[in-house]
This record gives structure tokens, sequence and C-alpha cells, in this order.
């Protein structure tokens, strides 16, 4: 499947390299990975926050975060994070490139980056971040098993995201948005939005 993403990828990659914000300040900004097993079935690499953070305990997320002031680049951002959080080493990603941009409800930027890593990685969660990281096959998705279909609101207008329950792990909101979207537009994923019309057809 890596093989058909990588290709498939390729039609977006310099489209949305063009797009991705730069600049000595990029505040407001942050970045995520989202990181593939080099697999047959490839698996997406997921993290439980901490129920001890002031934001987002306890839910679901792709490793990443805020820009910093010193980050030279937001696909840095991504790969710092990411190491922060996973112990991910920066050299063990084979970056693809960037996917779509999305805007959270509190009005930060995020871009997430494509990457490949080796199944056999040994990652660590942080310990003051995270209680957990697990990994998703991405057949998993594809079969849209979803548990509900959530709505939000951002600038008046009305979104609507699957959620998905895997093992003891609840994935929705903001991190399922950008995986569908991945799906949807680098697979051609038949991942319908609500009344049976594809997220593509709504992008």
């Amino acid at each position: 499947m890596l093989d058909e993403i990588e290709r498939k990828f390729s039609r977006f990659r310099d489209r949305l390299e063009a797009r991705v914000p730069s600049g000595p300040d990029l505040d407001g900004h942050a970045a995520v990975l989202l990181a593939l097993t080099d697999q047959p079935d490839p698996e997406v690499i997921l993290t439980l926050r901490s129920t001890n953070l002031s934001t987002h305990s306890g839910e679901v997320s792709l490793p990443g975060g805020r820009w910093e002031e010193g980050d030279k680049s937001l696909r840095y951002t991504a790969l710092r994070e990411t190491h922060e959080e996973i112990g991910l080493p920066p050299e063990a990603v084979r970056v693809l490139g960037p996917l779509w941009s999305r805007r959270t409800r509190w009005n930060v930027h995020v871009t997430p980056w494509l990457g490949v890593v080796a199944p056999d990685v040994q990652l660590v969660p942080n310990p003051g971040e995270l209680d957990a990281i697990f990994r998703v096959p991405l057949s998993f998705f594809l079969e849209d098993p979803r548990i509900r279909t959530d709505q939000i609101t951002i600038d008046e207008r009305a979104i609507y995201l699957p959620a998905y329950q895997f093992q003891e792990y609840e994935i929705w909101g903001f991190t399922a948005g950008i995986l569908t979207e991945f799906l949807v537009r680098v697979l051609d994923a038949e991942i319908e939005h609500r009344d049976g019309v594809p997220l593509r057809a709504l992008s």
C-alpha cells in the first residue's frame, strides 16, 4: 500500500509544499506527524495525551505540537515535537511532504507532515505528556467502522467528522479529520461525510 500512497501523494506534493507557511515568526502555528510504518498494511502511530495536561487531556492525537522560536520550519517543528513526545529520532523518519493544513477551533493553524518509519522502530512515551503510544492499521480506517459522526463549528460552518473506537482508544475530532482527509484525498477512500455524501465531494 505504501507504493500506492507515495505514487498518489506525488500528485499533490509540490502544490502542498508551496502552501506551507514559512518565515521567522510562525506564532499560532503547529505541526504534527502522520507517521506510517513500512508494512504491507501500514500502521499509523497515535498517542494518548496525559490526563494531567491542562488542554486536550486524555485525548488521542498525532505526535507534534506548537512552533517554537528557533524552529527552522514547520517540518522541523513536527520532527522535534515528535522526538520529544515519543522518542522517534528525526533521522528515523522518511518525510514524504506536508498534507493539508487545518485550523482548530482555537485558531491554531496545524500542518500535518506525512512520513514513513520502520515497523520495528522503538518508541517511548514522554511521561509528562503522554499516557500511551499505539498503532492502528490504515485498513481499519478504510473500512470506516465509525461509532458516530460528530459535528463541530468553525467560522460558523458546520464540520462533520467520524469518530472511531480502536481497542480502548477513541479517535475523534481533529485527529480523525486529518486521517480521513488523507485517506479520502490520497487513496480515494469512500469515507462518508453524512447522509451518504462522500467526504471528497465536500472538500
